[in-house]
């Protein structure tokens, strides 16, 4: 069931991704080599306390930490341990908070040190196919359209989506309806409403779309080995079109 938002509470949505979207950006000022996994989750952690919210993740279905961090292959839910960044990696962070009752959750990747010109375009790409999702979220639209807008973009460039996980409803629960994929042929699915808010997350592979999961059993990785790119907003589907939630005047 599509639960649609009242203003109120899309104004508490966007204040939850605004705590997470300041905590992704203090993360992503700490990315440097040498750098401790478990030193950016503890990091994230506090900071999400301290703006009075808690971390989403940690705990849900048995999820160990408070922000996913995926590298390189790794394309979500890598969990952080005592593995230290090296200059070149691709680190992919997802971070999601409870605040008032209502869930917020945003990712993006970043490179490590010196820079990589075939990771740029990899984040590049994928950071434009989000882009062209969200210009698709608006009322009237069906939810393949945001799907086909990510797909469309990231095989014109030379990659791969992953097809495995999506993109979801979010609310008063992490994971609403509906799944929100980042493939598919235009004019399906539900039709997009004033009041539904979505996390859309294209999830990008250099190589194939096929994925694998590690023995700890979260931790999912490109079936070839490639290095793979997230990035993830929280969209409202509003009269004026679609708003990026926690982003000041968008």
């Amino acid at each position: 069931m599509i639960h649609l938002k009242t203003a109120e509470e899309i104004e508490i949505l966007d204040e939850a991704n605004r705590i997470v979207l300041s905590v992704l950006d203090r993360l992503e000022k700490e990315l440097a080599p040498g750098v401790a996994l478990q030193h950016l989750d503890a990091l994230a952690e506090g900071l999400c306390q301290k703006s009075g919210a808690r971390p989403a993740f940690k705990g849900y279905n048995g999820y160990p930490a408070s922000v996913c961090i995926s590298v390189n292959d790794e394309v979500v839910h890598g969990i952080p341990g005592r593995r230290r960044l090296q200059a070149g990696d691709l680190v992919s962070m997802d971070f999601g908070v409870v605040y008032r009752g209502y869930y917020g959750d945003a990712a993006r990747t970043c490179i490590v040190g010196a820079s990589d010109p075939e990771g740029e375009r990899l984040l590049q790409v994928t950071r434009e196919s989000l882009l062209r999702g969200i210009g698709e979220a608006v009322e009237g639209n069906r939810v393949s359209d945001v799907s086909h807008a990510v797909q469309r973009h990231v095989e014109e460039n030379g990659f791969s989506v992953v097809r495995d996980y999506v993109g979801h409803g979010v609310g008063r629960a992490l994971h609403e309806e509906p799944q929100v994929p980042n493939f598919g042929e235009p004019g399906r699915g539900p039709r997009l409403q004033v009041g539904m808010v979505i996390a859309i997350e294209p999830m990008v592979n250099e190589g194939g779309p096929e994925v694998r999961v590690d023995a700890d059993g979260w931790t999912v990785r490109t079936a070839d080995g490639k290095r793979s790119a997230h990035f993830e907003y929280s969209v409202a589907v509003t009269e004026s079109g679609p708003r990026i939630l926690g982003v000041s005047g968008v």
